[in-house]
């Protein structure tokens, strides 16, 4: 049965089992070792994500989480596509995976970009962003947005996770994993220094480009947000 799915996952080359690797190596700030954490939790704005496409089937759906099999069966099961980018991984073998790496660099943007989010114009209904976009500074953040805004279709929608806090000097890294339509299985597999933090108004700044921008905030500090092109 797994042998005519992996044709579904293109860039997943995570660790075992589709698990993308541990930011930092596993490793605290400072050398310290991490012990995965796993917690479920409920998720309004996956909810909502969800809410928008329900009453149609066959669509394209990106995750830019990596490759696992609970998302790829969970999409599926409700008659769509999905494709899978390790978005933290190749940004960690494009940029360096300490933090604070040049992000700047306009042929390494380049080569992420073409690493990540080489699709047609048009080609996603919708994309599950994750908490990704923390880790990019404003140069990289843009070129990704705009390449975002280039590969879906319009009205298509996009669920990006923020946290709150923005004294935060470090922000768990997590993976998520898709259990119901409202509730996630979230592995905390390391912490990683954000480029930026963001509040609600900067965050509209950034989706400028899009029709709107729904917030929802969670008892985690996480900002979820529904953005639609």
């Amino acid at each position: 049965m797994l042998e005519p799915l992996k044709g579904l996952f293109r860039g997943a080359r995570g660790g075992p089992g589709g698990m993308p690797p541990m930011a930092n190596g596993g490793r605290m700030p400072g050398g310290r070792s991490f012990e995965p954490s796993v917690a479920s939790r409920s998720s309004r704005g996956l909810e909502e994500f969800f809410v928008q496409i329900r009453d149609t089937s066959g669509l394209t759906i990106l995750d830019l989480g990596g490759a696992n099999q609970k998302n790829l069966s969970f999409i599926m099961d409700l008659g769509h596509r999905l494709c899978s980018e390790d978005f933290v991984r190749i940004l960690n073998e494009a940029f360096g995976a300490e933090d604070g790496a040049d992000q700047t660099n306009p042929g390494r943007i380049e080569y992420f970009l073409k690493q990540t989010l080489d699709y047609p114009p048009g080609h996603f209904d919708g994309v599950l962003i994750w908490d990704t976009l923390e880790y990019l500074n404003p140069v990289l953040l843009n070129a990704v947005v705009e390449r975002l805004q280039h590969i879906v279709r319009p009205k298509a929608y996009m669920l990006a996770f923020f946290h709150s806090d923005d004294k935060l000097e470090t922000v768990p890294n997590y993976a998520f994993r898709i259990q119901q339509v409202n509730s996630l299985e979230v592995t905390q597999q390391g912490a990683r220094t954000p480029a930026q933090l963001y509040n609600n108004r900067s965050l509209e700044k950034l989706f400028s480009r899009f029709e709107s921008v729904k917030f929802f905030l969670t008892r985690e500090r996480l900002r979820e947000v529904i953005i639609k092109a």
